[in-house]
């Protein structure tokens, strides 16, 4: 039996979570679905899957050899259409990391997008705001927003955010609004603990460029924390356009320093090689770059 070809069933099983599925999308009976999965256990001389008549799950080694087996066909199929100038299709799960408040739907609007176009591609999204390692973790890439993106990895902008300094009615009828950024000082301030300028902050206005510092009442890696504690009047934030939009429509956030760019950060995709990359990966990438579905 082709091992190669048991490995593509194999991923197709896992991927689709099921035989049956695996073997609908592949044209094979579940019974030769199954003994390609069996062949290659015997192979390895490990078990893959742990199976039972409702539920289907990887076994530790099982989860090594799938994401081994995932990368390699995808580089396979990649070199293969190099050399055959053909089109490969894209398909497999993309695993991803981006900031918290992606989770919002301009973003999810753009993957529904994306998928509509390459309907064999899934998501498995990690939104938890740290600073992923993608090489140790398995992803395929990360969505982060810099003005300066690691040398280490490759970085192509996606697409630009903008960022507002807000606060909400309570906190300024009770404190007052700064008039100029210098007077933050004075004022309780709310920072996300991951900013590479630390508790400074650069602006662009109408006297020319400045940078201000702070001394927040609250830090935290986790932008949602931040925009609740700014909702219930604990200070000033600074959040994310996408965040803040619908609270500044509504009233329950107002807008500060409406004539001074704060942070104009660009989002973009980080991953740690060009070569050999796939084509779920490039497609997105440039799906992302082209299609301006993060207000590029």
């Amino acid at each position: 039996m082709d091992t190669l070809r048991s490995m593509r069933v194999f991923r197709a099983v896992v991927e689709l979570d099921s035989f049956v599925r695996a073997s609908e999308r592949l044209g094979l009976s579940p019974a030769m679905v199954s003994k390609h999965v069996m062949h290659l256990e015997r192979h390895l001389d490990a078990r893959l899957l742990n199976r039972s008549s409702r539920h289907l799950s990887l076994t530790e080694i099982g989860k090594v050899y799938f994401e081994q087996c995932r990368d390699m066909l995808d580089n396979l199929d990649e070199v293969e259409a190099t050399v055959g100038r053909t089109t490969v299709v894209p398909r497999g799960m993309l695993r991803l990391s981006a900031p918290v408040w992606f989770a919002n739907p301009i973003f999810t609007r753009t993957l529904a997008a994306y998928r509509e176009r390459f309907p064999e591609v899934t998501f498995d999204i990690d939104l938890s705001g740290r600073v992923v390692n993608l090489v140790e973790e398995g992803f395929d890439l990360a969505l982060r927003v810099s003005q300066a993106p690691s040398p280490a990895l490759i970085a192509r902008p996606v697409g630009k955010v903008r960022f507002y300094l807000v606060a909400a009615p309570a906190y300024l009828a009770r404190f007052g609004a700064p008039r100029l950024p210098q007077e933050l000082a004075a004022h309780a301030m709310i920072s996300y603990s991951l900013m590479a300028s630390g508790n400074e902050l650069p602006f662009d206005g109408p006297h020319g460029t400045l940078k201000v510092k702070f001394q927040p009442v609250l830090q935290s890696n986790n932008e949602s924390l931040l925009h609740a504690a700014a909702r219930d009047a604990m200070g000033i934030a600074l959040l994310p356009s996408w965040q803040a939009d619908d609270d500044i429509a509504s009233g329950r956030l107002v807008r500060l320093f409406d004539d001074y760019t704060v942070f104009g950060g660009k989002v973009h995709a980080v991953y740690t090689s060009r070569r050999y990359l796939s084509s779920k990966v490039r497609t997105f990438i440039d799906f992302l770059a082209d299609e301006g579905g993060l207000g590029a």
